[in-house]
Parts: C-alpha cells; structure tokens; sequence
C-alpha cells in the first residue's frame, strides 16, 4: 500500500506517548481482576495516545451453521470528531464469504497478521463500512487467549491518512496481548474463584469480618460497614476488641488476641448469639458464625454476622400478637361465661324483683312497704350490674338510643365500684342536676366511662399521694353534653401523650393491659360524632373528657304507659325456671290477666288445642327448645301472634344478636330480666298497640 500524503500530517512520527501508554495499560490490566470493569478507559487511553479518534475490541464467535461472526465486545470514540459517522458493522462469515479482501483477512487474522492501511487503498465491502464510519487510515490486531483467536483491536483515525510507524504498530501489539493476558486470567478457574469470592464478598446481605491471630481487622465487607457504622477503609488494621466487641466484655483483655485465645476461643466452628457494639457505641444482639483459615503461615478468622434485632423485634412483636389473641379468647370466653351467669343470675332476680314488687304492692303496713322497695332496689341494681358487665364483654354493634347520659355513667360505675373500694379509692360523682339527652348506645358510653375508671384505678394502685377519682357528667352547651374521669395520680409523661390513643400502646406493667382499651373509647366516641381528649390535672393526674352531641328530641325518661283498654286476657308463660314464671303469671294476676305456665316445651299442637292465649311470655333459652325456635313454631301455627309474641331474657345482648336473624316484621318485642310491674305494663302496652296497628 502506498502512503501519498505528505510527511508533516504524521503527528506520531516522533510522539512517545504510545509507548508509555502502552506501558501503563499493561500495568493496569495485570492489576485489575475483572478487566471489562477497564477496558473502556484502555480503548480511550490508547487511542489518544495514538491520536487516533476511534478504538474498538472486536470479538469473533462462531455461530453454529454460520461459520465465524465479529461483533463489538467494547468501544470508544472521540464524539466530537465522529459525530454523525455510522458504527462498525457485525460481519457474518456469509459476508465473509462473498468479499474477496474479507476471505483474505480471516485467513490473515487467524494466522496473527496485523491489517493496517488507509481507507482509499482497500475495496469492497470493507472501504464501503469505512467510509461510512469516516475512517481516513485502520490498524487492526489480532487478540489471542489460551492459544486461541479471541478476537482482533483496532484503532481508527478518521481525519488523516497516515501510515503506522513502528512504535505505534508495537504500541497497538503490546495492548492486545495484554488484553489476551487478561482474558486468560479471567477464564482461569482461580480467577473465576477470585471474582465469586469478591461477589459474595460485596453483595453478602450478613456482615463479613475477617482477622488475623492478632485481632486485627483485614476484611470488612459493605454489609459490615451498614451494620457497624464504620467505614472499612478506617477500620482495615485496627484492633477487634477496640472496635466491635461491647465494653463490659473487654475487661480482663489487654488486646483482641487475648480475646481471642480466652473469650473468643470457644465461638470458633460454632454458631451462637451474643452481642456486638456499633460505633456509637449502641449493643445489639447478633448470630455468629467464626471459620478458622490458614493461609501460608498465617492464621486468619472469618466471622460471619448477622443482625438479630429485627428477628428479636419480629419474635416480641409475635408475643404481642399471641398475648393479643389470648386476651381476645380470655374476652370471648368471658362473655361465653357471663352470658350463662346472667341467665342464670337473672332468673333469681326476676323472682326476687317480681315478689318484691308483689309484697310492697299488698303490704299490711308502711313499714313493710319501705323494706320490699329496698329489697326490689337492690334486686334491680344486681341486675344493671349483671346487665353492664355482659354490655361491655360482649360489645355488639352501635345500636344508638335515646339515652340518659347520667345513666350510663352511673351504670359504669356501678361496675367498678368494689374495684375502688377494694383499694382504698375514693370515688367522687358529680351529676349534673338535670336530664343530659343523647342519641347513643348506652352499653357502648359505659364500656368508655368504665374504661377511663379502670385506668385511673391503676394509675392510683401504687400511688403514695392523694387516691381519689371524680366524675362529672355536665352540659356544655344546648347541643354538646359530656363526662369527665379524673385522677390524683402520677399522671401521663409528656412525651408519650400523643400516643396514648394508639392501639396496643400502654404503659401498665406486663399482664396488667392490653394497650387496647383508649383505642377503643376513642372509636366508640367517634362512631357517636362525639370527641375525646386528654387533659393534664393539678396539682398532678389526668383528666379524660368526653363531649357528644346532645339529643334535642323528646325528653329522655320512662313515663308511666296510659292506662288503656286492652283485650288481652288470657296469657301464655313458657320458662323452664317455675319461680320466674310464677312471679310473671303474679304480676299479670293483678293486671286481670290469667295465666297458663308451661315449663318444659313439647309440641305447639299440645299446646294450641287446650289454651288460646292472648300473648305469650317465652324465655330465650331453654332446655327443650329456644324462644325464637317457639316463636317460629306459633307463628307458622296462628300468624296472628307474630305481634303477640314477647321474649323474656337476662341477656339483651345476645338477644340482639338472635333477633336480628329474624325479617323485621317477625322480631318479637323483648322484656327484660329481672323485671318489674311497670316494664310487663309497658310490654302489654306494646303489644295491644301492635295488635291494634299491625305494622
């Protein structure tokens, strides 16, 4: 090939920068394990040493049935100078094939002939790929790895044509069997050893430390650095025990070695949980796991770690959730419980209130009055606590009613009274004198009012100071009415108040709380529109209000029902407890209604073909058959007494739950254990209303 340009557009010709150039890549590549990471940074270094402005390593494959295909393994250019020129092409071995001068240069390649010359002195398909990468003079050298054809080098100058000179054909030489150099060490099984080794090194979720016999650190991997908070390049060749092993271990140790050869000695070839130190000083637990190496002479140790506080923060927040499901069973089964007891307190009470009522209504004398009204007070006061007790264990949905907030406190307080009195506690009421209407579920109010008692009773447990508890009920407005709980105790840290009403949270001794109890006050006040806040007491305690919207409809209170002509006369009772239907049937007795009492349930033919009752009595649970079951057996029998039909229960809660199974127009109306004269008038009162305007 014959060079026509004049001499002076050779820069090179007396440049040495190739040479050095070369050097430092050669240096570079033996150094460096991964040489992909460099070979961008070799291409540009080489190429401008060369003032050259493109500089490309060609891989050659071989296809199956294609026969040898070139492709870019890298690539480099100088963007200035080539912009707009089209990239290197990938040469298929059937371009190859018809392209005489590329048939001659495989042949050339494989044999480690170097390709050199100027664009405008070549033909065919070549000069054609050239000119459209703008390139003015090529040099191409062949790569080889373990003896065989890797690939090839080129560089290309795309502003003047040139011809090569020695150095810098020598240059390109040096750089490509460096390149093969390290790409068979890249292909060597250690070197493939060194780079899975490094991988696992980097990318190991568990911190990696590894000393020598002295303690000293030589190895700390990232993860080790997020663990520690130590940088590993401040860390590499300090001491052990200086560094990551907790202060109170370091007695007895003047250096990591003693560690080792004492304390440490029995970690090695085990794993075992212990603790470790950050660099702020803070301990936490860790899994360890030490491996003994020896390389050469030396004796190294690796420790493999990993973090155990978000398992410990994982197992303690299981332990929560089981406590949590034991206190929801512990609730379940208590409202399974009382449930059965207030059946069965109820039954007693009923006979106790119905008689009671019966021996003031014929009493010979005042005297005698006075002590049956006390008796029938404190029968009915049994049975509000029994009745608030099994509202606030089996909490049922908001079923919002005309309620007497005064009531609902009082309820609450009856329910924790002896709780208070047991300790010492005294307990200040303050009612507001008149009525305090609202539209809410009195079961619900209470369980708010007993939860906030509850907790101050806590609070004042293990108080040295004044021990006592008030509650005001009051108005603040014609719309907003409310209630207070207040303590004398220690009160709420500042720091915790805004957590207070989280679900969970509690700052009671372990088995004292749940940490569930405000949440819940806090849901049960929203779902009623109201509010609920904290306030700080003084000189100390806390205060928790309640404010919900009043109710401005008809006065909230029980009047006597209207004295009316009824046609009921005849009355069916079914109970399985003799005395509570017997007390029933009294109490109807002097209302002029007669009665019929069956105690054990048999079919509703049997009964039906010897008695025509007006209204019937049933109680809800029962041996032989339950009320709803009687009520569904009547009313398939007479449809009429669908509106007849009044069941008697000591468990209004789960009353609820039964009746709303059934369609509204056959959910019967409900009496209430224990009960009094004025509650079976007022059922007599609503049945005669419904019979007299069927819905």
């Amino acid at each position: 090939m014959i060079d026509t340009q004049p001499p002076s557009t050779d820069l090179s010709l007396n440049d040495p920068g190739c040479t050095v150039a070369a050097a430092r890549i050669v240096r570079r590549l033996h150094e460096t394990a991964e040489w992909q990471r460099i070979i961008d940074e070799v291409l540009e270094l080489l190429a401008r040493s060369l003032h050259c402005h493109r500089a490309i390593l060609f891989r050659l494959r071989e296809l199956p049935g294609e026969g040898f295909a070139q492709s870019i393994a890298a690539y480099w250019e100088d963007e200035p100078v080539v912009r707009g020129a089209n990239r290197p092409k990938v040469i298929l071995q059937s371009v190859v094939n018809s392209d005489p001068l590329l048939t001659r240069l495989g042949e050339e390649v494989r044999q480690g002939k170097m390709f050199a010359g100027r664009t405008r002195e070549i033909e065919g398909y070549l000069r054609e790929d050239f000119e459209g990468q703008r390139i003015k003079s090529f040099l191409s050298i062949t790569v080889f790895a373990n003896g065989n054809l890797w690939g090839t080098l080129a560089v290309n100058d795309c502003t003047v044509e040139r011809r090569w000179t020695d150095e810098e054909k020598a240059a390109a030489e040096i750089v490509a069997m460096a390149i093969g150099a390290a790409i068979e060490r890249s292909l060597s099984e250690d070197h493939v050893s060194e780079i899975i080794r490094q991988t696992m090194l980097q990318s190991s979720l568990d911190a990696i430390i590894v000393i020598d016999e002295t303690a000293s650190i030589v190895e700390f991997n990232p993860a080790a650095e997020r663990m520690y908070g130590f940088r590993r390049a401040d860390i590499l060749g300090k001491d052990l025990i200086d560094t990551i092993v907790p202060s109170f271990y370091r007695k007895g140790y003047a250096t990591g070695a003693e560690y080792m050869q004492g304390r440490g000695a029995p970690m090695i070839g085990s794993r075992m949980e212990t603790v470790t130190q950050t660099a702020s000083g803070e301990v936490f637990p860790i899994e360890l796991t030490v491996t003994e190496m020896h390389v050469a002479d030396r004796r190294f140790f690796f420790g493999s770690i990993r973090d155990m506080r978000e398992k410990r923060r994982a197992e303690e927040e299981i332990n929560r959730q089981r406590e949590r499901l034991h206190q929801n069973e512990k609730m379940a089964a208590m409202g399974s419980l009382l449930a059965g007891v207030s059946h069965e307190l109820n039954n007693p009470l009923a006979v106790v209130v119905a008689q009671s009522t019966l021996l003031h209504e014929f009493a010979p004398d005042q005297q005698t009055k006075l002590r049956a009204e006390k008796v029938r007070a404190a029968a009915e006061r049994c049975g509000r606590i029994v009745k608030s007790f099994l509202g606030m264990v089996r909490l049922h949905q908001t079923l919002p009613a005309e309620t007497d907030l005064n009531a609902a406190i009082r309820a609450a307080l009856e329910v924790t009274a002896y709780g208070a009195r047991s300790t010492g506690i005294v307990i200040n009421a303050e009612f507001a004198q008149e009525a305090l209407p609202v539209m809410a579920d009195a079961d619900h109010i209470t369980q708010v009012a007993a939860n906030f008692l509850i907790n101050s009773q806590h609070a004042l447990a293990a108080h040295n100071g004044e021990r006592k508890i008030t509650v005001r009920t009051f108005r603040v407005s014609e719309a907003i009415v409310g209630f207070a709980v207040e303590d004398t105790g220690p009160g709420i840290p500042q720091s915790i108040r805004h957590r207070i009403f989280d679900s969970y949270f509690t700052t009671k001794p372990q088995g004292v709380g749940t940490g569930i109890g405000l949440s819940i006050s806090k849901a049960i006040v929203e779902r009623h529109k109201g509010s609920i806040r904290f306030e700080e007491a003084q000189p100390s305690g806390a205060r928790f209000v309640v404010e919900l919207p009043a109710f401005t409809g008809k006065h909230v209170g029980v009047a006597a029902p209207e004295a009316r002509s009824t046609t009921i006369t005849q009355a069916l009772i079914i109970d399985d407890e003799p005395d509570v239907a017997g007390s029933l049937s009294d109490i109807l007795e002097l209302m002029g209604i007669k009665s019929r009492i069956i105690t054990a349930w048999s079919s509703v033919d049997a009964v039906l073909a010897e008695f025509s009752p007006d209204i019937v009595f049933s109680d809800l649970r029962m041996p032989e058959a339950s009320g709803i079951t009687i009520l569904r057996q009547l009313v398939a029998a007479r449809p009429d007494l669908v509106r007849r039909f009044v069941l008697v229960t000591g468990d209004m809660v789960g009353a609820r739950a039964e009746i709303a199974t059934l369609a509204a127009h056959e959910r019967p109306l409900v009496l209430e254990k224990p009960f009094s004269t004025l509650d079976v008038r007022s059922a007599l009162t609503a049945v005669s209303d419904q019979v007299a305007h069927p819905r």
